[in-house]
C-alpha cells in the first residue's frame, strides 16, 4: 500500500511539473476524469458528446475534436489521438489554468500565447498553420447556424467579409485580385491582442468545481 502511495505521490508530482497544476487540483481533475471515462484508463470522442453543457454549443465539435489533436499536448507533433489518457486529458486542461499571485510577467505573456495557439489550433482543422477561408466559413456558419434565421449563403457572406477585412488589415498593400493563403498563428495573435483570455477560456462545461481547480486564492 505504501508502495503504491508513494508512486502514485511521484506520478502526481511528474503532472505538476508538466502542468502547473497542484496536486489537489490534479486529483480533482482526475475524478471527473474518471466520471467521463466510466472509471476506464482512457476516454474517447463519444465520452464527451456525453457532457450536457456541450450539447448546444455551436462550436461542440471543435471543442470535442481539441482534446484529441496532438498539438495539443504542448509539442510539435501534428494528428490526433483515437482515444487519450488522463495525462493527455490534463495537458488539454493545462491551457484552461488561469495566473496566479506568484506567477511572473514572463509567465503570464507564455500562458496566454498556448491559450492563444489552442484557439488557433481549433480553427486551423487541418494542421497546415494558417486558417482558410473554407475553415473560417465553417466556424461562422457553425457559430450563426444556432440563430435560426441566418441561411447558409448569408453566413458564408458574413465570413467572406471578415476574412476579407483581416486580410486587408494583415496586408495593407494587397490588390483585389491577390489570393490571401489565410491567417497566419501571427495575425491570430495581432487580432486577439486586446482579448482578455482567463474570462472566456474556463472549464465550466466540463462540469468541473472551479473552486477545486482555479489556482487563485
Amino acid at each position: 500500500m505504501g508502495a503504491k502511495q508513494t508512486r502514485s505521490e511521484h506520478d502526481h508530482q511528474d503532472l505538476v511539473e508538466k502542468t502547473g497544476f497542484s496536486v489537489e487540483q490534479i486529483q480533482n481533475l482526475h475524478k471527473r476524469f474518471q466520471q467521463l471515462s466510466g472509471n476506464e484508463e482512457t476516454i474517447s470522442r463519444e465520452h464527451l458528446k456525453s457532457v450536457p453543457a456541450l450539447a448546444n454549443n455551436p462550436i461542440r465539435m471543435q471543442i470535442i475534436e481539441a482534446f484529441f489533436d496532438k498539438r495539443n499536448q504542448h509539442g510539435n507533433e501534428l494528428g490526433s489521438y483515437e482515444t487519450i489518457g488522463f495525462e493527455e486529458f490534463l495537458m488539454v486542461m493545462s491551457h484552461f489554468r488561469p495566473p496566479t499571485l506568484r506567477t511572473t510577467t514572463e509567465e503570464k505573456e507564455t500562458m496566454r500565447k498556448e491559450k492563444v495557439r489552442f484557439l488557433f489550433n481549433m480553427h486551423d482543422t487541418d494542421g497546415d498553420g494558417k486558417i482558410t477561408l473554407a475553415e473560417y466559413r465553417k466556424v461562422v456558419e457553425e457559430l450563426l447556424s444556432q440563430s435560426g434565421n441566418i441561411e447558409q449563403e448569408a453566413a458564408r457572406a458574413i465570413a467572406d467579409a471578415a476574412m476579407l477585412e483581416v486580410a486587408s488589415t494583415n496586408v495593407p498593400n494587397m490588390r483585389p485580385d491577390d489570393f490571401y493563403e489565410g491567417i497566419t498563428f501571427e495575425h491570430f495573435e495581432q487580432i486577439l491582442k486586446d482579448l482578455e483570455m482567463e474570462s472566456r477560456m474556463h472549464i465550466r462545461f466540463l462540469d468541473v468545481n472551479t473552486t477545486k481547480v482555479h489556482c487563485g486564492k
